[in-house]
């Protein structure tokens, strides 16, 4: 993601964070801090989910003690909501920043077009390194749970820039129903986000032809598929 990028895709997120009061006896806000127990907490939660993981484990992972994150967070769930909307928002404001660009292009619009806009944040946030990994893995976690908070914090940092989405493909497949271009969105959400987390099973469908294929490839790939069955007449 580009330094320009980031800037504005930060802009996207509700307002800047605000640094909690400080009261005497308690410790100096300290950013730097804050962000490395939000790294740890994102890690332990890619790799046991939300209910696998202890604010103890937590802090001894980001070598801090129970105490401080509890004064940053105040509950577990504050914690994960924040490790969840900070990168989720960069990626939500990513796909606005994507969406006005081919919005503003002279170029006609394409389903395909589009739905690369959207996903191009995914891909680029998954090989940005551990952390970018690891928020995948996260995100597949909460899309796998239905209950109300995961339903909450899912709305909270994606319905904005969805439902942009969905308004602009209704725009470039008139024929479609907006109903029906939402539900196949559902689909779309799902098929990424399986493959995302590498649960294909590529080589055994390809008779082992194809052992691995380059973020490019996939994306390549995924776009085309994913084009087609959003455009397609056939119910």
């Amino acid at each position: 993601m580009d330094a320009n990028v980031t800037v504005v895709a930060e802009k996207a997120i509700k307002g800047e964070r605000k640094k909690p009061a400080r009261q005497p006896g308690r410790p100096k806000y300290n950013g730097k801090l804050k962000e490395k127990i939000l790294d740890a907490a994102e890690i332990a939660f890619a790799e046991r989910g939300y209910t696998g993981i202890s604010v103890r484990d937590i802090a001894k992972r980001a070598g801090v003690n129970q105490g401080l994150i509890r004064y940053y967070f105040e509950t577990k769930e504050q914690l994960f909501d924040e490790v969840y909307k900070r990168r989720g928002g960069l990626l939500s404001g990513h796909r606005h920043v994507l969406l006005d660009r081919l919005l503003d292009s002279d170029q006609p619009i394409h389903v395909r077009d589009i739905i690369r806009a959207y996903l191009q944040p995914q891909w680029d946030l998954k090989h940005s390194g551990e952390s970018g990994a690891a928020f995948a893995r996260l995100q597949s976690r909460l899309h796998s749970e239905a209950e109300e908070h995961a339903l909450r914090l899912r709305k909270e940092v994606y319905d904005a820039s969805v439902k942009r989405y969905v308004d602009v493909l209704a725009q470039a497949i008139p024929h479609l129903p907006r109903r029906t271009i939402g539900l196949r969105m559902s689909f779309l959400v799902g098929t990424y986000m399986f493959m995302l987390n590498d649960l294909g099973r590529i080589e055994d469908l390809t008779e082992g032809k194809i052992h691995h294929l380059s973020k490019d490839e996939m994306l390549d790939n995924i776009v085309a598929f994913l084009a087609a069955g959003m455009e397609s007449d056939q119910p």
